[in-house]
């Protein structure tokens, strides 16, 4: 499975948004959204969501696989 970050910006290109586009729709800066698909290791889950939802996609806890 590829990163979480990669994953937000495949999902962009497959929606044709743009970085700003994603911004404007979420209420975000587009320096958050940069910063979010750059992989940014410390952000704000009330920021993320609405970034989520412009995507169609949710924030999940999945449980850790152990071997």
């Amino acid at each position: 499975m590829e990163p979480w970050h990669e994953q937000l910006v495949a999902r962009r290109r497959e929606l044709g948004l743009r970085q700003v586009d994603v911004a404007e729709l979420a209420g975000v800066s587009e320096r958050f959204v940069r910063l979010l698909e750059a992989g940014k290791d410390s952000v704000r889950l009330d920021k993320v969501a609405p970034v989520l939802e412009v995507l169609g996609l949710r924030l999940a806890l999945l449980p850790v696989e152990t071997p």
